[in-house]
């Protein structure tokens, strides 16, 4: 059932690394406002980082710079491993984004190459 927490977990991870950014955000957005979680602001956290991402395909730079910084505070205190997400490489792309925000002239220059994967054994060795 896709309203159970951990399943729309999954499906929100899946969303990320493919890409799909708004998806990502419906499926933790769900999650955050349906449970009562402890880890609810890590849940936002990561909303928030996910519609970063999509203000930036959307060329938003405004946007993303604004979600992207909301997100560090939201993060920062689930390091270093949350959910089996390496938390500390979440903070470094997201910190890595404003940097680069601040350099743009357009998003479509955007440097996607540090964008968390997400796995779930993030955070164990290989």
């Amino acid at each position: 059932m896709a309203s159970e927490p951990g399943a729309l977990f999954r499906l929100g991870r899946e969303a990320f690394r493919a890409h799909d950014f708004y998806d990502a955000h419906e499926h933790w957005e769900e999650l955050w406002t349906d449970q009562h979680l402890p880890d609810a602001a890590f849940i936002q956290g990561l909303i928030q980082l996910a519609v970063g991402c999509y203000h930036l395909t959307n060329a938003n730079l405004n946007g993303a710079r604004g979600l992207f910084t909301k997100c560090l505070a939201k993060l920062e205190p689930y390091q270093p491993i949350q959910r089996d997400l390496d938390v500390g490489s979440l903070l470094a792309f997201a910190r890595h984004s404003l940097e680069q925000i601040e350099s743009l002239s357009s998003a479509d220059r955007f440097d996607w190459s540090g964008l968390p994967r997400l796995d779930v054994d993030a955070g164990k060795s290989a």
